[in-house]
């Protein structure tokens, strides 16, 4: 069969063609459990490599979306999961057990998983649409592809075209329209919504741009002592940089002196980034500056909605974001829901945002970040980017989701289990331990059983964890803590963290072995 060629308008005319299927598909299957459906999963992280690269453990993020697999509590669901390099049967098994009151080969038989068998730099979605044989194993697991549709981390013209080749439509925003994600456009929108965004400049292509905006809002508050740069599509903040002004930066000739300090003045939030590297990332794909926002107290949470096929706005979730990184820009984990004091303003803000989205044509999850300031008794929020894509608080919300089969209460912003209690979670993509080298899957799941660090059923609390390729050759883990208040969630992340110290300090370890437990 022959396909369009990539990018070509006969291509996006044939992608139009098939995501006009996704309203009656989702009318029709979406909320009946026992209607038969194909999922096929695509992880790809379609983002800059030289950015991702910066991310430690960034190969085993394509696992961040296994909670998919809980689809499969659903009979006649069929997922078919992509990747790399074959994920370890013992993760596959962790996330199939968690599939309460649906046998283990029942749901086994409706999982295709396809690799690639490699793992490279370039996206997922790249080398599965180079590789011939890649292909024809997706498209023979897909069956009727009336009833299939494509979930990709991030949608960009190498997601569209994968869609074109399967024949099937995609679940998120047309990549026609990626440019709304980027951080320059996220201000014109937030404009547009009549949001609050930080004092600051967007579309900037190069050093004197970067200057000239610093030097221009050093002007405008006096007193400003910090502000950010950021590259447009930077990903979880990786792409920030931070900048101190001095005294002298509001003089009128001080932007061709920030234009020379620059280099060795900007603070990347990714490790080993060099100027010049982000100088060119500059070039490539624009950025922003903006003041650095402070206050009494300054917190970052974000609001998660959906665009779904029936254009209907929904908000799904709000969230406390936990940062670190050198400035506290880098996003290492979350709490659910966002705080009580101003959740019910932020909900209200992210409508906005995504009634103007909704308008330019978007389609699927997308998450909208907020710096929020505390001014006397005050929380003032200020809108600072919008995510076009799933981000680090899709996967523990979904699980969240999943698990319990409960609702988002949108009158409160808290979720509910089908018995009304209230739920809450810490999660983390970030935790991150020398001593942890070395754990393998199955050391993980054994700690678990033996620890009674797992997801119950019945008490619908507990731990579920993810990545957990990246723990064995990298001591990174992710992991969702669900209890019944915040602080049920807290201490339950707190004793994880301590048991998983214990374990990877060997001190467990070698007990077992004189005990005669070790494998």
């Amino acid at each position: 069969m022959r396909h369009p060629e990539p990018g070509s308008e006969n291509e996006r005319g044939r992608f139009a063609e098939l995501q006009q299927r996704l309203g009656p598909l989702y009318r029709r299957v979406f909320a009946d459990r026992l209607a038969p459906r194909t999922v096929v999963v695509v992880p790809s992280l379609s983002l800059d490599a030289d950015i991702m690269a910066k991310v430690q453990g960034v190969a085993h993020y394509e696992e961040r979306l296994l909670c998919l697999l809980l689809l499969l509590r659903m009979p006649y669901t069929r997922v078919v999961y992509a990747t790399s390099v074959p994920i370890h049967a013992s993760i596959i098994d962790y996330y199939l057990h968690l599939l309460a009151g649906v046998p283990h080969s029942h749901a086994r038989q409706r999982l295709t998983l396809v690799a690639c068998g490699e793992s490279s730099p370039t996206p997922l979605t790249a080398r599965i649409l180079a590789n011939r044989s890649v292909l024809r194993r997706l498209r023979a697991a897909i069956g009727d592809p009336a009833l299939a549709h494509l979930v990709c981390f991030n949608v960009t013209s190498l997601e569209r075209t994968l869609s074109v080749r399967l024949g099937i439509p995609l679940y998120g925003c047309d990549p026609r329209l990626a440019d709304l994600g980027s951080k320059s456009s996220s201000r014109r929108i937030f404009k547009a919504a009549g949001v609050t965004t930080p004092d600051g400049f967007e579309a900037l292509r190069d050093r004197q741009d970067v200057a000239a905006a610093l030097a221009a809002l050093k002007r405008r508050q006096p007193s400003l002592e910090s502000a950010v740069v950021k590259l447009n599509d930077g990903f979880s903040g990786e792409g920030n940089a931070g900048f101190r002004f001095r005294p002298r930066d509001a003089d009128a000739d001080a932007e061709a002196r920030i234009a020379r300090r620059l280099p060795r003045s900007l603070l990347f939030e990714a490790a080993d980034l060099t100027w010049e590297l982000y100088a060119d990332k500059l070039a490539q794909m624009g950025g922003i500056v903006e003041a650095f926002v402070t206050g009494d107290e300054v917190r970052s949470p974000s609001v998660q909605c959906r665009i779904d096929p029936r254009n209907v706005v929904e908000v799904v979730s709000t969230h406390e974001q936990v940062l670190g990184g050198r400035s506290g820009q880098v996003f290492v984990g979350c709490e659910f829901p966002a705080d009580d004091r101003y959740r019910a303003e932020l909900q209200h803000a992210g409508e906005r945002v995504a009634e103007v989205l909704r308008e330019r044509g978007v389609l699927g999850r997308f998450g909208v970040d907020f710096v929020v300031v505390r001014e006397g008794g005050r929380w003032r929020p200020y809108a600072i980017e919008i995510n076009l894509r799933k981000g680090g608080t899709t996967h523990p919300f979904l699980m969240l989701d999943f698990l319990t089969d409960g609702t988002y209460e949108r009158e409160t912003g808290l979720y509910r289990t089908p018995a009304g209690q209230a739920r809450y979670y810490m999660a983390t993509d970030n935790l991150h331990e020398q001593r942890y080298v070395g754990l393998s899957p199955d050391d993980l799941v054994g700690i678990a059983v033996e620890q009674e660090l797992h997801f119950h059923a019945p008490s619908q609390e507990g731990v579920v964890f993810h990545l957990i390729g990246a723990l064995e050759p990298h001591g990174k883990l992710g992991m969702v803590c669900i209890g019944a208040d915040r602080e049920r969630a807290r201490r339950l992340y707190a004793r994880t963290v301590d048991i998983l110290d214990w374990e990877g300090s060997g001190r467990a370890r070698r007990g077992r072995a004189r005990a005669g437990l070790s494998q």
